[in-house]
This record gives structure tokens, C-alpha cells and sequence, in this order.
């Protein structure tokens, strides 16, 4: 957890916002919006704990104890888990549900099942360990590796990369997961991961990692896939105050979007306690699984894929597959003061943490040109580098974005407050409920003058500024 990047995060954002006071001062009278001109003006929640450490509200104590804070400056009095270390209820109550893709091919799995089928190599192919990996305690930081000379040294886990002992592209059983079962969600042999994070002030960040063993990119004008790699982290962030459940991130593709909590859409599910069924019933957020790639979204049909604005010949698609509930099967730690991670349960601890600290791929490195399982189109390579493993995923931030695509220069990260629709044929949509950008578009009078407004706006850049900064 990087402290020195974050420190230059605050600054970068102080920088930002006295430009922005001063742009703004000069627009003010001429333009009712500023956000559409200063884009670091978006509603982001949390810029202000980033702009902090040099703001007068912050060090009076006004902002910093109402923010959340990195976990490095949590303490014994400004912290929000109690010191035993359980899963609070309500992360459990407000774990999201997962709508996986009817047809999808590659399910999610157990991590401790998975790491038996690799050998660790570093980059050139040769063995970090002689033989194959026995379990998650085989996943260290680092490695002592025998040299040439007879000496022994210790290499970091960095650059190093889980790599198949079969051969991934003839789908072998293990590499296709497992089905949830139907009705209750519940998966025996693939149990989520949970990191509940204090963030001091009443704020916890509830992380929810969900592992595939295999990422089946998209296809390019019926060309491909491309992108498919070993191995698959996704997560989704559920951020709480004071036990109340706020905000709801979820990722796509290293990006994601940020989502009121109010906003997402909830299904009926009885509540469990410490694991046993009640009779009362409760309202989960629920969460929709693109086919392959297993990227984030918050509805159903089809969505652009890693673009700034809707591009239809790189899309994901999502619908209402397989439900999968993880809260019925997953590992638990609380990371806390000090940012200590601390494990929840037995099955937990005899895992050890060794595991977490290991910074190479969880899959195989990406095959050369000369492989004959490769090949490449003018955007990217069909085999790409697996993943890295949760404790890189940012989960110290502030922000509710893990990171910011290229495009979004400014770094904003504003709550959605209306779900963003999909496209296409399967997409669930109609005029109560709006089609993203077009829903400003209603109240233009007569039809044909709206029709020349959505002709004009929509599926491109106006349509993407639109829809980002009214939420």
C-alpha cells in the first residue's frame, strides 16, 4: 500500500482544484455548468480528502473527520471495526449479487484448487520451484534461488508467473470453473474473497474479489477473441458509513464505475446470520457478469468495452444468467490499524498470508509471436499476461475508483445516480426509466426536433459527457 503515491495524489489534486477555483471564477457568470467545462468539477465525494492535506478545513479537523482516510493514518481513535476483527452484518447484508452470463464458459473457481495445476517460472521460463505448486503457501514475496556458483539468493515474486501444466488452449476441466446452483446462488468449490477495510471516521470499504480461472476476451468485428489470459481478478466495493451502506463500485476491465448505492438495482433475499437462514427478508444489490470477461455492470445487454463512449464493434454483454450469491461461500479478512490483515476464520489462518504478498501473475505470461496458439490484430495479442493478485487492486484508496482510464485525465470519479443502460437488442430499457444521455433529451418538444437531438448526440463523445456529468 503505497503511501508516497498517495501523498502525490493529494498534491496532484490540490493543484487541480485551485486551477479549477480559478477557471471557474471566470466562467461563473457566463455558464450555469461549470462540470461540463471544469471536469474535475463532477460530484467526485471524495476529492476533498485528496485535496486535505494542505486544505485549512482539513487541518482544523473540520474534513478529516468526516472523510474516509488511507489506512495508514487510521488509529485507535478515529477507527470504525471493532478490535476482534469479524465481518460486521451488515457487509453481509449488503453483499452484492452476481448475475453471471447465460452462456458463459468459464465459471468462477476455488484459489486453492486453481494454484495446483501451475508451476512458478520467472520470465525467461525457468522453474522458480522444481516442482509443480502444492498450495497457496507455495505463493510467496519472495524466493531463495539457487545461482550458478552454488550460492543461494533471494529473488522478489515480481516478474514471476504462474504458468500452466497443461495446455490452457485445449480447456482443460479445471479451467472452466463452476456452476452456481439454482435457486439458492450458492457455489461449493469457488468461494469468493472479502476484504473489509477500515477507513476511520465510520467508513468501511467492503472489497469483493471474485477469482475465474479463465478471461475470455472480446471479439473485434467477429474477429478473435483477443485478450484472453489465465487467471481472472474481479471485485466490487461496497463503502459504508457508520454501518450504512453508501456507495457501490465495481470493476471493468482495470477501470469500473462508481454508483450510488440507492441507485443500483436490489433483489429480495432472506437474511443470514453467522450463516443460518432467517425469516426475514432483505434487499441485496445485485450486479451483472459480462460474458468472458467477467467486467462489471449494473444492467442488462450490451456494453462498451474499455472505451470512453459506446463503440459496438468492442462491446461486453451482460443478462440475467445464473445467480451467484458469494456471501454463501467465501474467505474473510479485515485489514485495520496499522493496516494489518487479519484472517476470520480457521480455514483462513491455516491459508496463511504468505499467499497475499505475491506480486507475480496468477497465469501464464503472455505467448511469444512465434507460438503457434498466437496471434495479433493491430489493437492486441489473442494470449496477454495473467493478473496480479488483490493486494495490488488499490484497495487503500479514497477515491472509489481503483484507477483512471487515459481519457479521464481530469481523475474524477462521480457516483452515478441512474443505472447506465445497455445497448442492443437485449438491453431492458423504456421511457420511465430513460436510455442514458437520451433521458435529458424527453423534454425537447415536438418529436422531430428530439430526433434530430438523439441523431446528433447519440453513441458518441456529446452522448459520453452528457451521461457522465448529469449521473
Amino acid at each position: 500500500m503505497q503511501l508516497l503515491h498517495y501523498e502525490q495524489d493529494r498534491k496532484s489534486a490540490v493543484q487541480r482544484t485551485r486551477l479549477s477555483v480559478l477557471v471557474t471564477s471566470m466562467v461563473a457568470l457566463l455558464i450555469p455548468c461549470h462540470a461540463v467545462l471544469v471536469p474535475w468539477l463532477d460530484d467526485d465525494p471524495f476529492e476533498e480528502a485528496l485535496i486535505g492535506v494542505n486544505d485549512d478545513s482539513w487541518n482544523n479537523g473540520i474534513l478529516s473527520n468526516t472523510l474516509p482516510l488511507h489506512p495508514s493514518e487510521v488509529t485507535e481513535d478515529n477507527r470504525s471495526l471493532d478490535q476482534k476483527g469479524n465481518v460486521p452484518q451488515y457487509v453481509i447484508d449488503n453483499s452484492p449479487l452476481i448475475h453471471l452470463y447465460s452462456e458463459e464458459k468459464y465459471w468462477p473457481a476455488d484459489i486453492k484448487d486453481f494454484v495446483k495445476k501451475f508451476q512458478l517460472r520467472d520470465h525467461t521460463g525457468e522453474n522458480i520451484i522444481k516442482e509443480s505448486l502444492h498450495d497457496l503457501s507455495d505463493l510467496q514475496e519472495s524466493y531463495s534461488v539457487e545461482l550458478q556458483n552454488g550460492t543461494y539468493d533471494r529473488i522478489p515474486s515480481e516478474g514471476t508467473y504462474m504458468t500452466s501444466l497443461d495446455d490452457f488452449s485445449k480447456d482443460p476441466k479445471w479451467l472452466l470453473g463452476e456452476q452456481p446452483a439454482y435457486g439458492t446462488g450458492h457455489i461449493k468449490k469457488a468461494p469468493a474473497v472479502l476484504f473489509v477495510v477500515d477507513k476511520g471516521n465510520g467508513w468501511v470499504d467492503a472489497f469483493w474479489f471474485y477469482f475465474y480461472p479463465f478471461n475470455w476476451g472480446p471479439y473485434i468485428m467477429g474477429s478473435g477473441p483477443w485478450g484472453n489470459h489465465v487467471g481472472d481478478w474481479e471485485h466490487s466495493l461496497v463503502r459504508f458509513y457508520k454501518g450504512e451502506p453508501r456507495y457501490l463500485w465495481m470493476s471493468a476491465h482495470g477501470g469500473g464505475t462508481a454508483y450510488k448505492f440507492e441507485a443500483i438495482e436490489k433483489i429480495k433475499r432472506l437474511r443470514r446470520i453467522d450463516g443460518k437462514l432467517t425469516n426475514e427478508a432483505i434487499k441485496k444489490p445485485v450486479i451483472f457478469s459480462a460474458r468472458g470477461t467477467h467486467a462489471h455492470y449494473a444492467s442488462v445487454g450490451q456494453h462498451s468495452h474499455d472505451v470512453p463512449f459506446f463503440f459496438m464493434p468492442l462491446s461486453d454483454f451482460t443478462d440475467r444468467g445464473p445467480l451467484w450469491d458469494p456471501s454463501l461461500n467465501f474467505y474473510a479478512y479485515t485489514v485495520t490499524v496499522g493496516e494489518t490483515i487479519t484472517p476470520c476464520g480457521v480455514e483462513e489462518t491455516e491459508m496463511g498470508l504468505d499467499w497475499l504478498s505475491f506480486k507475480g501473475s496468477w497465469g501464464d505470461k503472455q505467448l511469444t509471436a512465434k507460438d503457434p496458439r498466437q496471434k495479433w490484430c493491430p489493437f492486441q495479442w489473442k494470449y496477454i499476461d495473467g493478473p496480479r493478485g488483490p493486494l495490488f487492486k488499490n484497495m487503500e484508496r479514497v477515491s472509489l475508483c481503483q484507477r483512471f482510464k487515459w481519457w479521464n485525465f481530469w481523475k474524477g470519479c462521480p457516483a452515478r445516480r441512474y443505472i447506465k443502460r445497455g445497448e442492443g437488442l437485449d438491453s431492458e430499457k423504456n421511457d420511465l426509466v430513460g436510455d442514458n444521455c437520451g433521458i435529458l433529451l424527453y423534454n425537447i418538444r415536438p418529436k422531430w426536433l428530439r430526433g434530430i437531438f438523439r441523431f446528433v448526440t447519440w453513441r458518441g463523445s456529446v452522448c459520453f459527457i452528457m451521461d457522465y456529468f448529469t449521473g
